[in-house]
């Protein structure tokens, strides 16, 4: 399975934010979506999960030879700032939300299973999600992706919330998610990036260019993905400064 992004355009008046991005990402693999801040990552991402109408071009999910217009269902959206009803417990919306999707449902997982894949303790579950850290509320969103499945997931800074053992935790969940969804997240992280991501695509001016998969382990790799994001006659910015 594989998403196409064909010539996507998006303009805000006159500022023109994708230019024509054409780009296949393909499930089983994880990608890394880098980007200077105000590049246009999170336009993408709006984009692709039907929020914002595109100006012109489509995405596409191919599989075995067939493809069809991306569509809303097919997309999660792991926000930076999660969106869920703080009134209730996590158990209570998590119920809710199986409840709602009864039909999408695998029978031998029950709710349990779901808080013990995100290693919720009972304490945890039966908390208001208004008093939940901002990584707690990420690993709810997350869950909800666990019981619905849809094949392309889109994660807005997933990991930078987390402390060092619940981040282990993600990373490693998303390792295993890997094998059956197409999996990107922006990040500002090199690091992070480098470690986790089977790919990295820069967005500049524009559009997509895939970084050279050989430097992922190399000591000009930090070097080259900066040069990738500087305009023409730029030099000595720090990635840390953009996101």
């Amino acid at each position: 399975m594989e998403l196409v992004l064909d010539q996507i355009v998006k303009n805000f008046g006159d500022k023109k934010v994708l230019q024509g991005v054409n780009f296949e990402f393909e499930k089983g693999k994880i990608y890394g979506l880098l980007g200077r801040n105000g590049a246009g990552k999170t336009t993408l991402f709006n984009c692709l999960s039907g929020e914002t109408p595109v100006d012109g071009g489509q995405a596409l999910l191919r599989n075995r030879g067939t493809s069809q217009k991306l569509r809303e269902e097919d997309v999660g959206y792991v926000y930076s700032l999660p969106i869920l009803p703080e009134f209730l417990t996590g158990y209570e919306f998590v119920k809710f939300f199986m409840d709602i999707h009864r039909d999408k449902l695998q029978p031998e997982h029950d709710i349990n299973y779901y808080f013990e894949t995100m290693q919720m303790t009972k304490e945890d579950q039966h908390r208001l999600i208004k008093n939940y850290s901002h990584g707690m509320k990420n690993k709810i969103q997350m869950l909800l992706f666990m019981i619905t499945k849809p094949p392309v997931i889109l994660l807005d800074e997933p990991l930078t919330s987390f402390d060092v053992i619940v981040a282990l935790e993600m990373k490693n969940l998303l390792r295993e998610m890997k094998k059956d969804h197409i999996l990107i997240f922006s990040t500002h992280i090199l690091q992070l990036a480098s470690d986790l991501c089977d790919e990295l695509v820069i967005l500049n001016h524009g559009r997509l260019s895939p970084v050279d998969s050989k430097l992922l382990s190399s000591p000009e790799f930090e070097q080259s993905v900066i040069e990738m994001l500087q305009d023409p006659g730029e030099a000595g910015d720090s990635l840390a400064e953009h996101t």
